[in-house]
This record gives C-alpha cells, structure tokens and sequence, in this order.
C-alpha cells in the first residue's frame, strides 16, 4: 500500500498531476505494457470497454456477471475501491486473492522499477493500477475482459485497447467539469474517444446533446445499465462466435436467455443501492431477529455524486426504506446484515412493525462538487417520494485522498478533525434547502464554534417546527468524526429501541467506503 500510495501524483481531486517527462499519458501507457512484454497480448484480449458518466460500474458488473453465468472465465477491472484495492480486480465474480495480487503487484513494480528513465518515470496510480489489470487479466487467461473507463474516454489510461470487441457508454451527465469541459457535447465527445472503427458500440437513451455526438441510436430496456449490459455481451458472444453455440437450444422466442437472467439477478457492486442491517447495538438472539425483526439501525448506502445519480438514489431510498418498492437487481444481493464483523444475506423484505421509523442522512461530499446542487436535487426527489429527513449529519472526511488502503489498513485515527469549515458549509447549505432561506446563525459563530457530538435526545427531537429564525440548527449537525457518529447512533438506537433509525449515506463513495469498513469491524 506504500508503494502504491507513493504513485499518488496529486493530493486533491481536480488538482493537475505533476507528472513530468517527454511522453504523453497513452504513449506513456504503450511503453509500459512493451517494457512488461503484455503489448501484443493484451491485443489478443476479447475486451468489452465502457465509458459514461454515471453507471459504468453497475453495467459492467452486469456484464460480468452474464458471461460468467454463460459459461466463461471473466476479468473485471472497475474503480474505484471502496474499503481494499484488490476489489478493483476481480476473477469469476471475486476480488483477487492476496497472494495472487502480490505476485502480479510486484512483478509489474519491480521490472517498471528497473527501466523508468527521466523521460519515462513510474506510471501514476491508475495508469499503474491499469496495466496491472491488463497483467492479471493476460495471465489468469481469461475469456473476456470487462474494462471500466476510469475518466472520460479519449486520453484514459484504459484507451490503450485499440481493438476491443464491443463498446458501450453509459448514462452521461455534467461531471469531472474541470477536466471534461463545460458542455454535455464536450463531456460526450471525451466518452466517444472510445469508440473505435469497425468496432460495435452500444448506449442508453441520453439527451439530444449528447446522443448527437455519439451518434448512436436509443436503446431502451428495462433497468438502463442492465439493458445496457445484455446488449453489450449479446453483441461480444455474437462477434467471438459464442452466441449460436451456447444458446442455439434457447427459445427464439425468449427475450433474454436463461444465463443472462441469472446473471442480472445476482450481480453486486458494493456502496452502490446496499441496505446493512447493523446489529452491534441491538440486543437480541440472531433466531428471534431473523424471524422478527430487521434490526432498528439500518444503513441504506449509495455513493451517489452527481445531480442525476442523487436523485435515482433518493428514489431507490424513499421506495426501499418504507419497505413497499421494488429492490433493483443489484441491491437484491446487497441486503446484508453485519454484526461484529459478521455478514450474512438477508430476506429481501423490510418487516412492517409498530416502530416509529426515522430517515437520517448522513453526508460528505468532495470540494469539487456542488452541493447546494446535490442536496437540492435529493431533497425534492425524496420529498415527492413522501421521504423527510428528520435530521442531516456532516461529518469530517476520514479516508485520505493520497492514501491507498487495503482491507486491513488501519484506520484513521477516530481523533477530530482540525478543520470543520467545509462541513458547516454543507450545513448552511443544507438549512438553506431545507428552509428556503439561509440560517441566520452568523457564518463565523459557526465556524468558530466546538465541535462535540450532541446529546442522544437530538436525534428524536421534533424538527418540523425548526426555523432558521432559531439560533440553533435543529435540524443538523456537524459531527466530530465518522467512527464517533457510527457510535452514536448506536448508543441513540439502544437509548430507544422502538424507533427505527434509517440512516442513508450518500454524498461520496469514500464515505460509504468508510461506512463500511466502520461496519465490518
């Protein structure tokens, strides 16, 4: 993790990397993969590419997930990670295993270490973490490799592959601005550098911006990326000559083969539509829960970051937290439950009991983002789903942006954080949304003020008659650090068991990657 974090070429988001030399990032790319020998083989990969702003990672697993219910060896290659680097690789549907990891880590690390010149120094992280992925995949011989865009199209790291298989973009909306452009045109004319001639390329309904200059036709099916995903491997059996073999026994008639329906119904993408049920507080024998009760602290975590991707998962939220919507494929096997470290699947239901059940949400967001925008678009999309958040939490940042972790990483130290002003900003921003008018607590009284956590009766106060005319926040806090608020909710939920408490994290995939690591434990 050292050696990986060392790779970081930049400490914030959004920050240029300071990455020097006489090449640019794609020859740079092609010199790495000739120096580890993989340049011809990675050529001899049947690759499916995908780029697009929002649901990459979900169409890709979808993918993986089909073909591996078809019958072949898959390589999958997202990112980011959310809790261990490993989960970036995964082979037949599972994460990499250690062993496997260190022997192909530091046989890339120790050849690159022993050709970089002045002119050709260590890759960055992702362009390191991408050819690792070509070496793992190339040598565990998979039959197909599904590779995630890491940003944009044109100049990402992953457009080394000059002949994939197939192509497809996803939904694509107005993010990495200051790398993209300003313009959905300039963000789609960036996902289209993907494309490749005589290749196939397949993507969802998007704006006449966008579709214009992809200059692809609509493709609508169901669930968007699921959709996306069965045109995308129908397309890959077809042109390697797999389709007729393996599904000429299939009814013409039937509009997704057997093994594809397998696949979409089990395909999982931690932090994306994840309910866990936390029982560290509840006190209970697990066959009584089971049977009885779902556990009154549930985390509902998505790492929703964009306008569009927020209010889907306000939608998904208001539907699965009063228990009577439709789970998408993906959370189907997400339903988890942790209890000291423990996970095990769940029943897909939310039992309806006479507990009062309140909506918390918990969030952070990176500075590159906007998040009056953000929080606007989840308050409206969840209040006309009938969802009110009782309380809004802020909390401190905890992973470290320069930081590459593993599953047993220590974690940062639960000490708080010396600077706030970032988190009360959310929450000015939050009241404002709220109440329609900026609170009218003065800005430096805020940021000024100690941050401690507040007493447990917080969290059940009445909101609804909160008013920014008051010169406290009645409706939110800033929090001293994330694993103090896991621990105070779970002191508010033992404090009074017949409340429910539904806790949706969202705002950050780093956060939920925290969340969860915070769970496990």
């Amino acid at each position: 993790m050292d050696a990986l974090s060392s790779l970081i070429t930049r400490q914030k988001r959004g920050e240029r990397s300071n990455v020097m030399g006489k090449y640019g990032k794609l020859d740079r790319m092609l010199m790495y993969l000739k120096i580890l020998g993989l340049e011809e083989q990675v050529a001899s990969l049947k690759i499916i590419h995908v780029a697009g702003t929002k649901g990459k990672g979900s169409t890709c697993t979808f993918c993986e997930a089909i073909l591996r219910e078809s019958g072949f060896r898959t390589g999958l290659f997202t990112s980011p990670h959310l809790i261990d680097v490993r989960e970036r690789f995964r082979l037949d549907g599972l994460e990499i295993s250690e062993k496997k990891f260190l022997q192909y880590f530091w046989n890339c690390w120790n050849i690159l270490k022993e050709n970089i010149t002045d002119a050709l120094p260590m890759p960055p992280l992702f362009q390191f973490l991408t050819v690792l992925a070509f070496k793992i995949f190339v040598c565990e011989q998979v039959d197909v490799a599904i590779i995630e865009v890491g940003l944009g199209g044109t100049r990402d790291s992953t457009n080394v592959i000059k002949q994939p298989v197939v192509c497809g973009i996803t939904s694509l909306g107005m993010d990495h601005l200051e790398t993209l452009g300003n313009t959905l045109g300039q963000i789609a004319l960036h996902k289209a550098g993907i494309f490749k001639p005589q290749i196939p390329a397949f993507t969802v309904p998007q704006l006449s911006e966008a579709m214009e200059v992809l200059q692809e036709r609509a493709h609508e099916l169901m669930l968007i990326n699921a959709g996306l995903a069965v045109s995308l491997c129908k397309c890959w059996l077809q042109r390697t000559g797999n389709w007729e073999k393996i599904f000429h026994n299939d009814s013409q008639k039937s509009d997704i083969p057997e093994a594809f329906r397998r696949g979409l119904s089990t395909a999982y993408l931690s932090g994306r539509a994840e309910i866990v049920y936390d029982t560290f507080s509840k006190y209970y024998n697990s066959s009584a829960m089971e049977e009885n009760s779902s556990g009154n602290l549930i985390f509902y975590l998505d790492g929703a970051h964009s306008p569009e991707s927020m209010e889907a998962c306000a939608r998904w939220f208001s539907s699965v937290a009063k228990g009577n919507g439709k789970v998408s494929p993906s959370s189907l096997s997400s339903l988890r439950n942790f209890g000291n470290g423990c996970a095990r699947h769940k029943k897909d239901k939310v039992e309806q009991s006479n507990v009062i059940s309140k909506q918390i949400l918990l969030f952070n967001c990176m500075e590159v983002r906007d998040p009056e925008v953000l929080l606007t678009h989840l308050v409206n999309a969840c209040t006309s789903s009938g969802t009110h958040f009782s309380k809004a939490l802020f909390v401190p940042n905890m992973s470290k942006y320069n930081k590459v972790t593993s599953g047993t990483s220590i974690t940062a130290s639960d000490g708080t954080s010396s600077d706030f002003s970032w988190q009360f900003s959310l929450q000015r921003i939050w009241e404002k949304v709220i109440h329609g008018t900026d609170p009218v607590v003065v800005k430096s009284t805020m940021m000024n003020c100690t941050v401690s956590l507040p007493p447990l009766e917080f969290l059940y106060e009445d909101a609804f008659h909160c008013s920014t005319a008051d010169q406290r926040l009645a409706c939110s806090a800033v929090m001293p650090s994330l694993p103090q608020t896991i621990k105070w909710l779970r002191d508010c939920v033992k404090e009074k068991p017949s409340v429910r408490v539904q806790v949706l994290v969202t705002g950050s995939l780093h956060l939920v990657g925290d969340v969860l690591k915070l769970l496990r434990r």
